[in-house]
């Protein structure tokens, strides 16, 4: 049965890889067309319903560009759709939710000092909350209030705010994180899924048919890419942050969430202006680094850490490691190898917090963060880093026994 976390990691490591790729592609071809269409100039030679033109270098070649604002004349003879990246990078996003998080939730999702509840409820208050949140925020977007760019961006900005809050009181840090990065990727590719492509295609509809467009479909497809390109950064940074513990597991975890959507903000309009050839803002990079420098502080000024390490009771599966005759030898092997990193105050030098806040102090600790123990140190030498503590063959293969027969025995 201990084949199955060696499967189990391999499988998470193939999908993360896939939403790394796909996320690539979206990302890339997102901020290619949003530097393209505010670098569009109108000029007097253009066609009849072209919106601008550009020329660009690349590849050995030049291109010549046109838009069309809502669409030509005529349906052209080939046209390429951009949608797969979005809805590849949410589904391959999702399957690793439901991997790592809705897989490993006793581990990863659940903070009993948090909120002590069953798996399966913790599962599906996340569900839920991904999918109030996309439909809050498209009944915000259809309101009155969706007229209003500015002051939409503003009122979904205290929503961002309010659930990096929320998450925080349901999960884990990480998790909060992570949700948070999936909650704002959730509203991204559904902008792309149920607003964005369906608008376009009424229009290819309306041109093969001889109808003209209706402009208001291309200006809701505007907004919400204006809304996609602002939040890309900050999705990027929640979904990379589990390897920031002093980021997600510190008392002002759900600030400095708030403050990294600011900081998303601030780039992207550096960009957007010197893209459009309105000069270029350097007050946008001292503003970011101000609010880095306060993300800074706010995760050293407070002496304790509240991230996934309080000692609230051991789950069942976790007894298991606790209980196993090889646990009092791996345990004094992990305080002599691992607890001078892995601890709440480490005594390694140059280090403040524990590697992805991964606490080894007590039995529990250790019972929790078997199966990471086991696949860092017993069966790869991943841990310790370039084994600076010496660790042996022998007390690796020790690690393994402990795991496998706790494994086997349940």
């Amino acid at each position: 049965m201990y084949e199955y976390a060696i499967a189990w990691e391999w499988l998470t490591f193939a999908v993360r890889w896939l939403h790394v790729v796909t996320a690539i592609a979206w990302i890339g071809s997102s901020f290619y067309f949003i530097a393209l269409d505010l670098g569009l100039v109108k000029r007097s030679h253009l066609p009849p319903g072209a919106h601008g033109e550009e020329w660009q270098v690349h590849g050995g070649g030049f291109y010549h560009i046109q838009k069309y604002l809502v669409a030509p004349a005529a349906m052209p003879e080939h046209l390429t759709w951009f949608k797969w990246e979005s809805y590849a990078t949410w589904l391959s996003g999702f399957a690793l939710l439901c991997l790592v998080y809705y897989g490993g939730a006793e581990l990863f999702l659940i903070d009993r000092g948090v909120l002590d509840v069953p798996a399966p409820a913790a599962v599906a208050i996340s569900l839920a909350s991904l999918a109030v949140g996309w439909l809050l925020y498209d009944l915000l977007c259809r309101s009155p209030l969706g007229r209003n760019t500015w002051g939409l961006m503003a009122l979904l900005y205290a929503v961002l705010v309010a659930m990096a809050w929320g998450y925080t009181q349901l999960f884990t840090g990480r998790a909060a994180f992570l949700h948070l990065g999936a909650f704002t990727a959730t509203i991204m590719s559904a902008n792309v899924f149920f607003v964005i492509i369906p608008n376009q295609k009424i229009v290819v509809a309306d041109l093969i048919a001889g109808r003209t467009p209706d402009p208001r479909l291309g200006g809701e497809a505007k907004q919400r890419s204006l809304h996609n390109n602002y939040l890309t950064l900050p999705v990027i940074f929640f979904m990379l942050s589990n390897h920031y513990p002093l980021a997600f597991a510190t008392a002002f975890n759900w600030v400095i969430a708030a403050l990294v959507f600011l900081m998303g903000v601030t780039i992207r309009h550096w960009f957007n202006i010197t893209h459009a050839r309105k000069g270029r803002p350097t007050w946008t990079w001292l503003a970011t680094a101000l609010l880095f420098v306060l993300i800074i502080w706010l995760s050293t000024a407070p002496k304790v850490l509240t991230g996934e390490t309080a000692d609230a009771g051991l789950s069942p599966a976790a007894g298991r490691f606790a209980a196993n005759g090889h646990f009092p030898a791996v345990r004094d092997l992990v305080s002599a190898r691992c607890s001078m990193c892995h601890a709440a105050e480490p005594v390694w030098e140059g280090l403040r917090a524990a590697p992805k806040d991964v606490i080894l102090e007590s039995d529990a600790d250790i019972a929790r963060h078997a199966r990471e123990i086991y696949l860092q140190a017993g069966r790869s030498r991943a841990m310790p880093p370039g084994n600076l503590t010496g660790m042996t063959a022998g007390e690796r293969a020790l690690v393994a026994a402990w795991f496998e027969t706790a494994v086997e025995g349940g």
